[in-house]
């Protein structure tokens, strides 16, 4: 189980406009999903998350497929985080008539499953976080699933967790349907809302 998260160079904005949102989830949905299920994401205007359960490591790539860059006949996770952030930096550049990076150089995985020597630095009470609380390793994917789904709530764009469009939160209280997430894998890791 991985976080994966990334923001804005210099936390620039990196969303514009609700069609912004919905390309970027496109792009996780056509190349992180080959890879691995996701058990939670968030876009916020100037960064994002996703909790990944990681399946496959390498995707055999069909020429046919690569969209303009040549990766070989296999393609790893961290090829297809690249070209999101890459395919979707030129976009935004295009429509926004800018040009260079949109992301900060690296994106950053932390592996959630093994924590062994490593103080997490959020935890969350009720939609607002607590830094530096000691949790087991156990405890921790739940926490990084709640963390992620309090983020709108904690920059003060919403009230409630529901009430953010660009989260996972709304397929998990059943208000949307969305395909993107894995109910029955995060179930089976024991991950669900608090």
């Amino acid at each position: 189980m991985y976080h994966i998260y990334n923001q804005g160079n210099d936390k620039q904005k990196i969303f514009f406009s609700r069609e912004n949102y919905l390309y970027f989830l496109k792009k996780i949905k056509l190349h992180i999903l080959p890879h691995a299920d996701i058990l939670a994401w968030c876009l916020m205007p100037n960064h994002f998350h996703l909790m990944v359960f990681v399946h496959t490591l390498e995707i055999s790539v069909d020429n046919q497929t690569k969209m303009n860059i040549i990766l070989g006949k296999v393609q790893n996770m961290n090829d297809s985080i690249g070209l999101i952030l890459r395919s979707y930096t030129r976009a935004i550049n295009k429509q926004e008539n800018k040009s260079g990076s949109l992301f900060k150089t690296h994106t950053k995985a932390e592996c959630i499953a093994q924590i062994k020597g490593i103080t997490p630095s959020f935890c969350i009470t009720r939609y607002e976080t607590e830094t530096a609380k000691r949790i087991t390793e156990a405890e921790y994917p739940q926490t990084c699933f709640s963390y992620i789904h309090s983020n709108p709530v904690k920059a003060k764009l919403v009230q409630k967790p529901e009430d953010w469009e660009f989260s996972s939160f709304r397929d998990y209280c059943g208000m949307r349907n969305g395909k993107l997430i894995n109910r029955e894998r995060a179930s089976a890791l024991g991950i669900q809302l608090e």
